[in-house]
């Protein structure tokens, strides 16, 4: 018998991550903002490691772990369990591209032109950040949205799954047992896992490349770990059906533990020191236990601290965590040039509730002007990928038959 497919209640546990992470991110862009270097070196707006240790603490690999995690749920039941309800990949690329792309060509082009008022200004950076190319540009990978470098992986990932997805599911068809075809599974995601860490450790060991190098440590060939991390998270619950579900204790003290190993990482990382180096692989995993201890608990047996993941003012957050992360550093950068913002590092927390309030406050209006109204242009397509009819033609009524006499 099939198992039932795994977390499908968990939807808004996800979406107050996705406010968290979002909130996050606003968080460590404005200490950064904030941070002053001089000779004497970089000094942070407050001077507390353990704080400090916190609010670094990046969360980018959370968004690849759970993207990956929920685009691969199909596929994984359909090369596990013969549930095939995948999309062509053409559809499957125009629905990811009608989530994204109306929000990001907007940005990039108003951001972009804001920039650059006389033509043709730096149409390099323009013409990359269009093609998703900036993370491959040490110079302008953080231009125009800064935040956006993260989209480009987000891009390869969504072509890697298309292309090894349904080849995947091809070769599981040729296996007889459901053991065999969760190993395959399995083997493909820690092979995806495990190239990242080789690439990482060539540059750094063998090659002597410095962190600095910005496109060989945040490219997909070093940063691929996270989303490899979501795709054997949806295998692993897949492969489990209702098996070995947590119990409250057991969630929370892996949640703990998890949440403890992802702000070591954060405490003890420093520049070229071996925590830093393997972050974002060390990262993935942390974030794979966690996940799995949100989704794979007994439902008679929520954790206490599911109820703050589900609270309505964290997943509105979630709701609108896109748009936030796409507007948030445009908007800190445009307060703080006009003096919007105080200047000093001590008016580093007014700094924070005042981005925060304003980026929250935009990432609504765009959720539901730009995103929302965006994404509706899936339904141009059925689940076939075929353009989809909405107005077909009537079939003719039958003449009706003479009356008899």
């Amino acid at each position: 018998m099939t198992n039932p497919a795994p977390a499908r209640s968990r939807t808004l546990e996800l979406q107050g991550y996705r406010g968290l992470a979002a909130l996050s991110t606003v968080v460590f862009h404005v200490w950064q903002q904030y941070y002053v270097y001089d000779t004497g070196g970089a000094h942070p707006p407050l001077n507390s490691p353990y704080l400090g240790a916190l609010i670094s603490l990046e969360v980018i690999d959370l968004f690849f772990v759970m993207s990956a995690y929920l685009l691969t749920l199909s596929y994984a039941r359909a090369a596990i369990d013969g549930e095939d309800r995948t999309r062509p990949g053409r559809d499957f690329l125009f629905r990811r591209a009608t989530r994204i792309l109306p929000l990001y060509l907007l940005a990039v082009l108003l951001v972009w032109a804001l920039r650059n008022p006389t033509l043709p200004g730096d149409w390099r950076d323009l013409l990359e950040h269009l093609t998703f190319t900036h993370v491959f540009d040490r110079k302008r990978i953080f231009y125009t949205l800064g935040p956006s470098w993260s989209l480009s992986l987000e891009i390869a990932f969504y072509l890697t799954l298309v292309a090894v997805g349904p080849l995947t599911i091809r070769a599981c068809r040729r296996l007889h047992t459901r053991r065999a075809r969760v190993t395959l599974c399995a083997t493909g995601c820690a092979v995806l896992y495990l190239a990242p860490v080789a690439w990482i450790a060539v540059a750094h060991h063998v090659l002597g490349v410095p962190h600095t190098d910005w496109p060989v440590y945040f490219g997909p060939q070093a940063r691929f770990g996270g989303f490899a991390a979501g795709m054997g998270l949806a295998v692993l619950l897949v492969a489990l059906g209702e098996r070995g579900r947590l119990t409250a204790r057991w969630a929370s003290a892996l949640a703990a533990a998890a949440a403890a190993g992802l702000y070591a990482l954060s405490y003890y990382s420093e520049p070229e020191n071996i925590w830093h180096t393997y972050y974002h692989p060390l990262a993935a995993l942390c974030w794979f236990a966690l996940l799995y201890c949100t989704l794979h608990v007994r439902s008679s047996e929520r954790p206490r601290w599911h109820g703050l993941l589900r609270t309505d003012w964290l997943t509105a957050v979630g709701l609108v965590s896109f748009s936030l992360y796409i507007w948030h550093e445009p908007l800190m950068l445009l307060l703080y040039d006009t003096g919007a913002l105080p200047r000093s590092q001590a008016g580093f927390p007014l700094a924070v509730v005042l981005v925060v309030a304003a980026g929250l406050l935009v990432a609504t209006v765009s959720y539901w002007t730009v995103e929302y109204p965006g994404s509706l242009l899936a339904a141009l397509r059925d689940r076939k990928g075929r353009p989809r009819e909405f107005y077909p033609e009537r079939k003719p009524l039958p003449e009706p038959e003479p009356a008899g006499g």
